[in-house]
């Protein structure tokens, strides 16, 4: 026996209008026969949302539109796909974060958590998704925020036995992308990017049985008011869509589907820097 009940999806109309958008655009792309889908492009929309935002089961996603789970998958990564497709790339982002009058901008990492993983890694006997520094399973993606911490970029997912200085350098393009604006953009992050302290603005280490100075003290001050209002850009997405607190998809989709909520979040407050 089942109970009906009431709900309500926490995102603007203009948000659902704007997706069911994109999945009628992809239809017509695909040459997808009218009248031969389960569900309509706002059906489907809503149905992505509640996932991204609620973190729904599939299994309850379909059986509330009366459709099979394995279609409830497939609507849900097709949605993926278009919307992580309409993503900002990482130059253009800082080209609209300087256009937008930043000074600097902020890198940090974020681990999102995942139950699928049981894959080995380089390290005998260490799983290739398994992050010691959070005693969990997940995939590590770098975003980059501007000076209030709003999320403008995000990278493709790396494992999380990878520290952020490593998943930084394996994404080709951050770090070149960040020294070529560096002149207009500072990039700041935390001492997780002591490896790359000639193109991203850590804060002085404090030395082994010794201590900074005055000048140190007062700059890592400064540097941490600033650096650490960028970790608001991660609390934001995973707040925001609960999907992000643990993916239990295929972990190589990690990334897509964060540049997926990113776009979702941008379209929701009608803000991209």
């Amino acid at each position: 026996m089942s109970v009906t009940y009431t709900a309500v999806l926490p995102v603007r109309e203009e948000t659902v209008t704007h997706l069911a958008a994109l999945l009628d655009a992809e239809r017509v792309r695909r040459g997808t026969r009218s009248g031969t889908r389960a569900l309509s492009c706002r059906e489907q929309a809503i149905l992505v949302l509640r996932w991204f935002c609620d973190g729904t089961r599939i299994k309850q996603l379909a059986a509330d539109n009366r459709v099979s789970a394995s279609t409830g998958y497939d609507y849900l990564h097709e949605a993926i796909d278009v919307l992580a497709a309409k993503a900002p790339g990482l130059h253009g982002a800082l080209l609209a974060a300087k256009a937008a009058g930043y000074h600097h901008v902020n890198i940090d990492g974020t681990l999102i958590e995942t139950d699928r993983c049981r894959t080995p890694g380089p390290t005998p006997g260490v799983d290739l998704w398994w992050s010691a520094k959070h005693d969990n399973h997940g995939g590590n993606i770098q975003v980059i925020t501007v000076g209030d911490g709003w999320p403008i970029w995000t990278s493709d997912v790396r494992p999380g036995r990878e520290h952020d200085t490593t998943a930084a350098r394996t994404h080709a393009e951050i770090l070149p992308a960040l020294r070529e604006a560096a002149a207009d953009l500072r990039p700041l992050g935390d001492l997780g990017y002591e490896g790359e302290s000639d193109t991203i603005t850590v804060a002085f280490k404090k030395p082994k049985n010794g201590r900074l100075t005055a000048t140190q003290q007062q700059f890592n001050t400064a540097h941490n008011s600033l650096r650490a209002i960028g970790e608001r850009g991660n609390s934001l997405l995973k707040t925001t869509f609960k999907a992000l607190r643990n993916v239990s998809l295929d972990p190589w989709r990690i990334g897509k589907i964060v540049a997926a909520a990113l776009v979702l979040l941008h379209t929701e407050h009608a803000r991209t820097t």
